[in-house]
């Protein structure tokens, strides 16, 4: 498992086996994307505030694209304060 996928599971309290919902329209994810994207200039890649479970339609749908990075953040925040981070 990679780094930021442990950091993400870790921050929400999340085992291998539990159900990871894609924080855009609850189906399952199977990606932990990076908001402000690696190969794209993203200064602080791994922190949780970055990273955001999405399933794979959603992430072709919203990933990587810069006119959805503010959508993006605005609903991760708003996960991570339902969740109490």
């Amino acid at each position: 498992m990679k780094k930021y996928t442990k950091l993400y599971y870790k921050a929400f309290g999340l085992g291998l086996m539990d159900f990871v919902a894609c924080e855009i329209c609850g189906a399952k994810a199977v990606d932990i994307h990076h908001i402000d994207a690696r190969g794209m200039g993203g200064t602080d890649k791994d922190d949780i505030k970055n990273l955001m479970a999405l399933c794979r339609g959603c992430h072709i749908e919203y990933g990587d694209k810069k006119h959805y990075k503010e959508f993006l953040k605005d609903r991760h925040l708003e996960y991570m304060d339902i969740n109490g981070l």
